[in-house]
């Protein structure tokens, strides 16, 4: 199955933000919402009227898309159900809640040598779909999973594959 996840340009690892057992690695195709987003304050200044003094305020976080992919779960997970058992458990209300941090590796077409390296906080699943099915294609486990976080960091390119 890990051999299978390097042909994607997308390794996404899943790990506990508590502590404890991740979920699992995957690879997608297509990655989006890796943005932030700040308010701006516009100050006005008596006397001043030829300027704004502009602040930056809250960060607004994007949920990341990862968009057709397959997931490989860790030791105890179960194959091909660990997305959508942590999506109806967060939905059903399990406590405590399960969240991961979550890196997101980009992958050159050839070669060991990480692109990029995205690290996010806390995630919380808040959509998942599953492929259409068809008995003439192969499609993949998952088409598309939206993440929701607290927190995004770009580390520098050069790392190698997880």
């Amino acid at each position: 199955m890990t051999e299978l996840l390097r042909a994607f340009s997308f390794h996404v690892a899943l790990n506990s933000s508590a502590g404890g057992d991740g979920l699992g690695d995957g690879g997608f195709a297509e990655c989006s919402g890796l943005s932030l987003d700040a308010d701006l304050h516009e100050i006005l200044q008596g006397g001043v009227n030829d300027r704004v003094t502009r602040l930056p305020g809250r960060v607004k976080l994007v949920p990341i898309v990862l968009k057709r992919g397959m997931f490989a779960p860790t030791a105890n997970g179960r194959a091909g159900t660990e997305l959508w058992d942590w999506f109806r458990d967060t939905i059903a209300g399990v406590r405590p809640v399960r969240r991961y941090d979550g890196v997101i590796t980009v992958m050159p077409p050839f070669g060991e040598e990480s692109m990029a390296v995205w690290h996010f906080l806390r995630g919380l699943p808040v959509k998942i779909s599953g492929p259409t099915l068809d008995a003439r294609t192969g499609e993949v486990a998952v088409e598309e999973l939206h993440i929701a976080h607290e927190g995004l960091r770009l580390d520098p390119a050069g790392g190698t594959r997880r």
